[in-house]
């Protein structure tokens, strides 16, 4: 069996962040795969996530992006 979850290290030992539903003593091989931190990036584009919600028509604005893709003169491969 294998599963993937996210644990913490808390004082030298691996803290899981959600159930694992293991019996008690249960021996186990442990790969660690470490998470990048998120940069000042990461986290601007988490607070703007959802800030045009109610604000553009998304379905309108497709339908106009794809119809200015099909005006003469415009190059189609571009």
């Amino acid at each position: 069996m294998s599963r993937t979850f996210r644990a913490r290290v808390k004082a030298g030992v691996l803290e899981p962040l959600e159930a694992l539903d293991l019996p008690e003593g249960k021996e186990l091989s442990v790969s660690i795969e470490e998470v990048p931190d998120r940069t000042a990036a990461d986290e601007a584009f988490a607070r703007a996530w959802g800030g045009w919600r109610g604000l553009v028509d998304a379905e309108k604005l497709i339908k106009e992006i794809y119809e200015a893709r099909l005006r003469p003169g415009r190059d189609p491969s571009s």
